[in-house]
């Protein structure tokens, strides 16, 4: 049995299977989002260059069916826990917000960006969390807003990717919960942490792709798997 209260510098890598016991919509594989529509005509910087009302309406929807998802009690464990230690830091594949809506507020490191979020090229970034939009259009310069999420084609944003490694590198628990481990650059922090002595922990219904890095791994779903660690 491992003592997890002796680590002090933890990170939770949280991915879609987080997000799947609040039930939000996953995005790849079978009955996915991406199943149903095609990723190009709603999810890269072309598509909202030819037709950014498309494009930001269908997002709208997304944070429509968001609103009727809660935080699932992995995630309020984990919310607790950080305000409990502040050196507990969360590296999210999520766009969701649900940690957030948890009640973790700080050391949040959300790798494709947040839905709740838009961006002006020129100005700044607008947090919104109605189900619609205030608006489309940037109040400074009139420009569509672009919904603040990596897309297709994008590049990671490099500040947020270099802290999490900064914060991976330096862990002494490193808990991958939902994560496929296909998914790169963020497939390979688990080996960084492994790389810098950092007890493994995954926890998965499934076996992912880099499962055998793992010095411990919890085939059950995040809620139940946190609960047997921390409670």
């Amino acid at each position: 049995m491992i003592d997890f209260k002796k680590y002090k510098k933890i990170i939770f890598f949280t991915g879609a299977g987080m997000s799947a016991e609040s039930g939000v919509p996953t995005y790849r594989g079978q009955g996915g989002v991406w199943a149903k529509y095609n990723f190009r005509e709603y999810a890269c910087q072309d598509a909202f260059d030819i037709n950014p009302e498309k494009v930001l309406s269908f997002h709208e929807i997304r944070r429509k069916a968001l609103f009727k998802c809660h935080p699932h009690r992995g995630h309020k464990i984990i919310a607790d826990l950080q305000k409990q230690n502040n050196e507990i830091s969360i590296v999210t594949q999520n766009i969701d917000g649900m940690h957030q809506k948890a009640g973790s507020i700080n050391n949040i490191f959300e790798l494709h960006g947040s839905i709740w979020r838009l961006r002006c090229s020129i100005h700044r970034i607008y947090e919104d969390f109605k189900k619609q939009y205030k608006t489309y259009k940037c109040e400074k310069c009139g420009n569509y807003l672009r919904p603040d999420i990596i897309w297709f084609g994008d590049s990671l944003d490099h500040n947020v990717t270099e802290k999490s490694i900064e914060l991976i590198s330096d862990c002494d628990l490193f808990i991958s919960i939902g994560t496929s481990g296909v998914v790169w650059p963020a497939a390979g922090f688990p080996e960084i942490a492994k790389n810098n002595n950092a007890f493994c922990v995954e926890i998965n219904p499934e076996p992912s792709a880099i499962s055998e890095l793992y010095d411990k791994i919890i085939r059950k779903p995040a809620s139940i798997g946190l609960k047997e660690i921390f409670s």
